[in-house]
């Protein structure tokens, strides 16, 4: 049976994250698969590349199933206009593609990026897209820090603590705050994984930092305690965005011509 990843973006404020739960229909994983179902005419299960908190949105997101048809990447099928049209405005399918039979959307991914937005001035228009920090920040000392993760591995400080993970070391390869405009910036960091909460909680303690309420030195003590109660809160949800996932290229196969 063909095996296939569906790239897509959803606006994850009014959901319940990615994952299909028990108690609840409002979640990104079963309303795709309740309609690519109906679509493609047969019962479909979806792997996704990994878990979106409630309130988490997703510029670039992947994830995989298995089909019996054999053309729903063929741009001619019109598949991808066939389940944006049924699908709530949140969530847009952006490709499929035919992959390898035992190819992950989860585990063959080699990085992800995580973007955080911030605003320094009150904007009524940004509210559902990114959290408000009032007064000064020291985005310099707060990149000072950022990049201090890129020397180290163990990052059990800013990961929810009682996870099933095996390990909480992860590859930090990029970390920086960028300036958007005079009020407005980004967070971006890539790893090769992230733990639960993990991003969220790096922020929340690299404000910490920019507010100039612990220092350089402080942050660098906190994760070398590996101690959750040490770091900072977690910010909100609704300004973290799944950015970017990178694959291997050999798990693809070309062959929609």
């Amino acid at each position: 049976m063909p095996r296939y990843f569906i790239q897509l973006a959803y606006n994850g404020v009014n959901y319940n994250g990615w994952q299909v739960q028990e108690n609840t229909k409002n979640t990104i994983q079963h309303i795709l698969q309740e309609k690519m179902s109906i679509i493609f005419n047969e019962a479909i299960e979806i792997v996704g590349c990994g878990r979106t908190d409630a309130g988490v949105s997703a510029k670039d997101y992947y994830a995989h199933f298995d089909c019996l048809k054999l053309d729903l990447h063929l741009a001619n099928t019109n598949y991808i206009y066939k389940l944006n049209k049924i699908l709530p405005f949140e969530i847009v399918i952006k490709n499929i593609f035919h992959v390898t039979d035992t190819a992950n959307a989860r585990f063959d991914a080699e990085t992800r990026t995580y973007e955080y937005l911030i605003h320094t001035y009150k904007n009524p228009f940004l509210v559902q897209s990114s959290l408000f920090v009032y007064g000064h920040i020291n985005f310099e000392l707060m990149n000072q820090a950022a990049n201090y993760m890129l020397s180290v591995t163990d990052f059990t400080s800013f990961s929810k603590v009682n996870t099933q993970t095996k390990t909480n070391n992860c590859t930090v390869s990029f970390a920086q705050w960028i300036k958007v405009n005079e009020h407005e910036y980004i967070f971006k960091i890539t790893a090769n994984r992230f733990l639960r909460n993990m991003v969220r909680s790096i922020v929340g303690t690299l404000l910490e930092v920019g507010k100039e309420k612990i220092s350089f030195e402080d942050f660098k003590t906190i994760i070398g305690n590996k101690n959750r109660s040490d770091a900072g809160m977690s910010v909100n949800a609704h300004a973290l965005y799944l950015a970017h996932i990178s694959y291997p290229n050999h798990i693809f196969i070309n062959d929609n011509q």
